[in-house]
C-alpha cells in the first residue's frame, strides 16, 4: 500500500495514519493493510543491545511498532527526546514494550512471545501448552542464563578485569559447542524447519561475538546459521532501522 492510500484513510484514524507514515518513511515498518487494524506500540531500544530480537520478531510477524532510541551511554538513561527511561522501565535496561493501554511489558523472553502470540500464523512460536512450546521457553531461558549474561556484563566492562573475561569467553564457548551440536544435526534453526523466536535471540546474542572477541571458527553450523538468519528481510530490516551493519 503506497503513502498515497494510507492518507486516504477516514478523518478518525487521521493521527494513526500520520504516525503509520513516519515510521514507513523512516523505514522502521513496512507499510501493510494490517498495520491499518491495531493501535501501534512502543518498542524501547538501544543499538546493539538484545532490544534487536523483539525487534526482530515484531517484524518477521508483521506488526508494526514505534520505535523509541534509549541513549544508555548516559546515566540515568534517557530517550531520544530526553525523557528519563528509569519512567518506562525502574530496571534501566532495554528492551521495553509499552502497549497502547499503557502497560508497559519488560524482559525480551517474555516479550518475543507476546508479540509472537499476536500473529499465531507466523508460527514464531508453537501453540502454549505444547511439547514444541516448553523446547522454545528453554531455548529462550537458555540463551538468556547461559549466553547473554556471559557476554553481558563480563565482556562489555573492562573494570571486571582480564580475567574474568576469559573465564566468560571459555564459558560462552563451552555452550556455543552445545548449539554447534544440535545444528550440526541437520537442523537450519533451533526447532527444525521454522524460524522461530528463540532463534530471533540466538542471533542477537551471537551477534555480539566480534565485538566481545569471541571466536566462532570451531562452530561452522553457527556460522551458517548467523548467515542465514542474517539473510532474512524482516531481520535486515531490524537491523537497518536500529543502525547495525547488514554484512550482506
Amino acid at each position: 500500500m503506497g503513502l498515497l492510500a494510507v492518507t486516504q484513510a477516514p478523518l478518525a484514524k487521521c493521527q494513526w495514519d500520520l504516525r503509520l507514515c513516519a515510521h514507513y518513511l523512516a523505514g522502521a515498518i513496512a507499510p501493510t493493510t494490517d498495520a491499518m487494524k491495531d493501535p501501534i506500540m512502543k518498542l524501547y531500544y538501544a543499538t546493539g543491545t538484545c532490544s534487536l530480537s523483539p525487534h526482530i520478531v515484531a517484524n518477521e510477524a508483521g506488526i508494526p511498532l514505534e520505535l523509541v532510541r534509549v541513549d544508555i551511554r548516559k546515566s540515568p538513561h534517557v530517550t531520544e527526546a530526553g525523557s528519563d527511561y528509569s519512567v518506562v522501565n525502574p530496571n534501566g535496561y532495554v528492551p521495553a514494550l509499552a502497549l497502547d493501554d499503557g502497560t508497559v511489558l519488560t524482559e525480551g523472553t517474555a516479550i518475543v512471545q507476546y508479540l509472537a502470540d499476536l500473529k499465531p500464523e507466523s508460527r514464531l512460536v508453537p501453540p502454549a501448552g505444547t511439547p514444541q512450546r516448553v523446547e522454545l521457553q528453554s531455548w529462550l531461558n537458555f540463551i538468556a542464563t547461559e549466553l547473554h549474561k556471559m557476554f553481558s556484563p563480563w565482556l562489555f566492562h573492562p573494570e571486571y578485569g582480564a580475567q574474568s573475561a576469559d573465564v566468560a569467553r571459555a564459558k560462552i564457548a563451552e555452550r556455543l559447542a552445545s548449539v554447534e551440536r544440535h545444528l550440526a544435526a541437520g537442523r537450519p534453526f533451533l526447532l527444525a524447519e521454522s524460524f522461530t523466536a528463540a532463534d530471533a535471540y540466538l542471533f542477537t546474542i551471537v551477534g555480539w561475538s566480534n565485538f566481545a572477541k569471541v571466536d566462532l571458527s570451531n562452530f561452522p553450523h553457527l556460522r551458517d546459521f548467523m548467515a542465514r538468519v542474517e539473510a532474512r528481510p524482516a531481520v535486515q530490516q531490524a537491523m537497518r532501522a536500529e543502525r547495525i551493519k547488514v554484512s550482506a
